[in-house]
């Protein structure tokens, strides 16, 4: 696939409704030869795609003998239609703690803090599956759904790296089903995107197998990816759990094509004047004069006024992408944004953490990330002791002023949690990767640290904010 001339064209743009067909794609087998699952190691062939249809028609005729696919209308596109907003089901009762690891040392399933919208980003890799004549799919199953268990009650999306899948590590047909099966509506209502990275061949068959039992909501929210560089404009790349297979199987890709590898780092265009988003705090106030930057302030004060504090879930969702856009550019070209015209306290929460997740440096700042990572191993008494010290002592005159601004609200909602269902746990979960983050990669570690921190702050406020 010629890449130069062509674009991006054969892959969804941002607000394409679903993938486009898979024989406009590029799944030619060159590329990842070894990868392929049929017998000579080239591409699948039409027995092979008739003996996995085969398999999975087998599945689905059990499956539906106990009804396992019961509930929503077929359309014309082949999907099933499925009603998430009237179907989600009573929530689980919290299980009880397993130890998962086993499966995590892997590495296979990651957190990578949010992406560019505020949405949390679980990460998947195809490379880092064991053997699958050792490895236990269905640990995998169960600790996949452990992990997303954390993140399902707020907007997030999925990247998974195809590369590195093979015969000897891929799993069985039958565990994918079940998979799907149980990956439920619990699951999928929240689920923004999914992004397949470096699809073959093996990810045509399964798409047309499974597009039965697809329903249209989910089957929207795929996006196939070819290069890396296309992740760029939705996720902050430089903080993506990507397997150093896949970075060089993309940059023989890259050569092949004769295009350009964005991936050195290197600065974009000269910021706006009045630019807000995308700076650090000290450029900020130098173009600005103000410690607390205005998207900031503008939201915090909104939400206040508004009485957002009672809405249902505020900070788990999102606002439409188009519209945080439209925020974005006002604010970066120097206009006042009225959020009361816009009427959507969404809107207003998550322009918030997405000034905040924007940040070049966090506001915890990178250099105090370490030690908000030995809180874990404190007793109780001496992380407050540590948390007090840290905000009093390390931590920048500019940023505690914003820092306590924000929890100082965000205290208020919790406060309110029985009309919001916003505890402390849930609030933490959403704003602790956006306070805090290490340099380089995030993963689940570090976004469990930052929670944590964040609990912290909010469950002792009186106690650390001494300044």
């Amino acid at each position: 696939m010629n890449m130069a001339s062509t674009g991006s064209s054969k892959f969804l743009a941002a607000g394409d409704s679903r993938p486009r067909n898979l024989q406009d794609l590029d799944f030619t087998s060159t590329d990842e030869p070894e990868l392929e699952f049929d017998e000579d190691g080239t591409e699948l062939s039409a027995t092979k795609e008739a003996e996995l249809e085969a398999e999975l028609e087998e599945e689905l005729a059990k499956d539906a003998e106990g009804g396992a696919f019961r509930g929503g209308a077929i359309t014309p596109d082949g999907y099933i239609d499925e009603d998430f907003e009237k179907e989600l089901g009573t929530p689980s009762e919290e299980e009880p703690h397993n130890e998962f690891s086993d499966v995590e040392r892997f590495g296979i399933v990651e957190v990578a803090g949010d992406d560019l919208y505020g949405r949390k980003v679980i990460v998947l890799s195809a490379c880092k599956l064991p053997s699958n004549k050792t490895f236990d799919h269905q640990r995998l199953l169960q600790y996949l759904k452990h992990t997303l268990d954390k993140y399902v009650e707020q907007d997030y999306v999925l990247v998974y790296f195809h590369h590195g899948l093979h015969r000897g590590n891929k799993p069985k047909l039958s565990w994918l089903l079940q998979a799907y099966r149980e990956i439920d509506r619990k699951y999928k209502k929240n689920l923004k995107m999914m992004y397949l990275v470096h699809p073959t061949n093996f990810i045509k068959v399964l798409w047309n197998i499974f597009r039965p039992i697809i329903s249209v909501k989910v089957g929207s929210k795929m996006m196939y990816v070819n290069y890396l560089v296309e992740l760029k404009r939705h996720l902050p790349f430089d903080q993506l759990a990507i397997p150093q297979p896949v970075l060089e199987f993309d940059a023989q890709k890259v050569a092949k094509n004769k295009l350009p590898y964005p991936y050195d780092g290197s600065s974009g265009p000269e910021p706006k004047k009045a630019q807000q988003f995308g700076l650090s705090l000290q450029e900020i106030k130098q173009n600005t004069g103000r410690i607390i930057p205005l998207p900031v302030q503008d939201t915090v004060e909104f939400l206040k006024a508004s009485g957002a504090d009672e809405v249902k879930g505020l900070f788990r969702r999102c606002g439409r992408v188009t519209t945080m856009r439209e925020v974005q550019e006002k604010y970066d070209d120097g206009e006042a944004v009225d959020f009361e015209s816009y009427g959507d306290p969404h809107l207003a929460a998550a322009i918030l953490k997405k000034f905040l997740r924007e940040l070049q440096e966090p506001l915890m700042t990178f250099d105090l990330f370490e030690p908000l990572t030995r809180l874990h191993f404190m007793e109780q008494g001496k992380q407050l002791t540590e948390v007090q010290r840290i905000l009093k002592d390390e931590l920048p005159e500019d940023n505690y002023i914003i820092l306590k601004f924000v929890f100082q609200f965000l205290q208020q909602v919790v406060d309110k949690s029985d009309i919001n269902q916003m505890n402390a746990e849930n609030v933490a979960t959403v704003f602790g990767p956006n306070i805090a983050w290490p340099k380089g990669q995030a993963n689940l570690a570090s976004v469990e640290q930052a929670v944590k921190f964040a609990l912290i702050l909010i469950q002792s406020f009186d106690d650390v904010f001494l300044r």
